[in-house]
């Protein structure tokens, strides 16, 4: 058999194509039917489409504040796990169980970091209302013009009347 005896390589009369169209027709229908396994779309993804967005996997979306600040808390809880069980440990050996004094070392570690984040708040407000520090080189004659501007407005409809001192 050569490439010329390929069946998809003759042309088909009418007869002979409706013929196979009944065939694959009915053979889709059968029970005996090979069953598809899988399917490849091979049409282009639309770069913009009106597909919702899918949740990926890993953290839920959250702002950047709240990302930064879960792990502030993760790495937070994290810390106080070793301080507050080697303290425990400490506590036991010594055999001076106190349960104040385990609460108030359980306690101590998440009530020194709020502090410390409160400290730091406020530092960076203070940072941020500080005015910038500008400065301006110039270089030749420099005039600097110091000029009022007096704003009158008057009556029902407002009329505004400047007056420029010099």
């Amino acid at each position: 058999m050569n490439h010329h005896d390929n069946p998809t390589d003759r042309l088909l009369t009418e007869a002979q194509q409706e013929a196979e169209a009944i065939r694959l027709i009915a053979e889709g229908y059968s029970d005996n039917a090979p069953v598809a396994t899988f399917y490849r779309d091979v049409s282009p993804v639309p770069a913009i489409g009106h597909t919702p967005p899918v949740q990926q996997i890993g953290r839920a979306p959250m702002s950047q504040r709240a990302t930064d600040l879960s792990g502030v808390m993760l790495s937070a809880g994290l810390a106080s796990v070793p301080i507050s069980g080697g303290v425990s440990l400490v506590l036991w050996t010594v055999g001076q169980i106190n349960p104040e004094v385990v609460g108030m070392i359980c306690v101590a570690p998440v009530a020194a970091l709020y502090a410390l984040s409160r400290v730091l708040k406020g530092a960076k407000e203070v940072v941020e209302a500080a005015p910038p520090v500008i400065h301006q080189h110039y270089q030749g004659t420099v005039i600097q013009d110091h000029r009022e501007v007096t704003t009158h407005t008057r009556g029902v409809i407002a009329r505004t009347n400047n007056r420029f001192d010099q």
